[in-house]
């Protein structure tokens, strides 16, 4: 329902993705219902808010991710974002962001999964699924960690995992029948936006419009470059087959990994790092396959850093305090927390938001936003990672 529709007859609850896919196979090494329970079992619990609060709170959200739209389409120059039908937007909770993540995970690593089960059948059926227990518990743990930190994302991977619903109608004034969304889902997760704009202190309003801005970003980069989503989930399955296919040192590269924790003395100043466990456990071309998935990271991230930072205070009057403040949380984060965003690449991924920000900054400075929107019309126009560090260099082989 619209945010600008009549009264609801009872204030609207956050939303919930379908129930996550059960294992493909009995040969599953990922139990990922149990994950998505642990997840649930484990997430932090939100601000205390009552019906009305919660209410409130989803249906202003449902109204800022609308109201953002027009502002993505003027900041990026995308047409796609002039109606976006192949997509939906969920406010969810903690838990319910965990579930749609179980989803997304089922989705992309479906080929790794079934390759490394493959492999190890000879194990017998019941130590693949004691393993798949494990491992799905070990999964819910880590969602429920994140689920706590993450303010949204856009998953383009929802339509593969969630059956097609019936076309859902529109509201009588535009006379039309709407298609279930075909694309991906915006997931809007509202305790956690609540609980940094109250310890950022800043204007609700203001705050929601702002993030709002980057996740319709990626919602508008998807439906600008339908082809993207199919790209990325071959460039995972070629990279996950790569790490399949040599798990023999993959014991030995973990402990190496987990050494590596207390310091990377080796790197050179100024070398790119993703700061996570992933970094030890590459071949040449292992690197190479991740170096590209990387970029595209860099880029999506980075692009919609560049929309959201694109807006004034005709727009978002509060923005450069809201700026000023976010950019400054998580200096006194605790030891045991910095282990954990170290371990998983959390702190590498505010790399690839500066990375792929100072990337299209300067492409736009040198060819314009038009010029630079070249870069979504088919995956040969995707910058390498040495790309994303020198623009010039994407500048010079587009033609630009």
């Amino acid at each position: 329902m619209s945010p600008h529709s009549s009264a609801q007859p009872s204030p609207p609850a956050p939303d919930t993705p379908n129930s996550p896919p059960a294992p493909t196979a009995p040969a599953s090494l990922v139990n990922w219902e149990l994950a998505a329970r642990t997840a649930a079992n484990l997430a932090p619990a939100g601000p205390s808010l009552n019906g009305a609060e919660i209410g409130r709170t989803v249906e202003n959200l449902r109204f800022m991710a609308e109201k953002s739209v027009p502002h993505v389409h003027e900041i990026s120059r995308l047409e796609a974002a002039r109606d976006l039908r192949d997509s939906e937007v969920l406010v969810v909770d903690r838990a319910s962001w965990a579930k749609a993540n179980t989803q997304s995970f089922a989705v992309m690593m479906d080929p790794i999964m079934s390759a490394l089960a493959a492999k190890q059948a000879a194990a017998g059926k019941n130590a693949v699924a004691a393993g798949a227990t494990v491992t799905g518990a070990q999964l819910g743990a880590v969602l429920a960690f994140l689920s706590s930190k993450v303010l949204g994302q856009y998953d383009p991977f929802a339509a593969l995992a969630v059956p097609q619903e019936p076309a859902v109608p529109q509201e009588a004034s535009e006379g039309a029948a709407r298609p279930a969304a075909s694309g991906g889902r915006l997931l809007l997760v509202a305790p956690n936006i609540l609980t940094v704009e109250r310890e950022l202190k800043v204007d609700p309003d203001d705050f929601r419009l702002w993030v709002c801005l980057h996740e319709q970003t990626h919602r508008v980069q998807f439906a600008a470059a339908p082809w993207l989503r199919h790209h990325m989930l071959a460039e995972i399955e070629k990279l996950g087959g790569l790490l399949v296919g040599d798990t023999d040192k993959l014991g030995e590269r973990l402990l190496q990994a987990v050494r590596s924790l207390g310091g990377r003395k080796g790197d050179a100043p100024g070398t790119p790092s993703r700061g996570a466990v992933l970094d030890l456990l590459q071949s040449p071309e292992q690197k190479a396959a991740l170096s590209h998935v990387t970029a595209v990271m860099s880029l999506l991230e980075g692009h919609a850093n560049v929309v959201m930072d694109g807006v004034d205070q005709s727009i978002v009057p509060t923005v450069r305090t809201i700026r000023q403040r976010f950019n400054s949380r998580g200096r006194d984060r605790g030891v045991i927390e910095k282990f954990i965003r170290n371990l998983m690449g959390l702190d590498a991924k505010m790399r690839q938001y500066s990375d792929g920000a100072r990337f299209v900054r300067q492409v736009v400075a040198i060819a314009g936003m038009d010029g630079f929107n070249k870069v979504w019309t088919q995956a040969e126009n995707l910058p390498t990672e040495p790309e994303i560090h020198e623009a010039r260099l994407w500048v010079e082989r587009m033609g630009l």
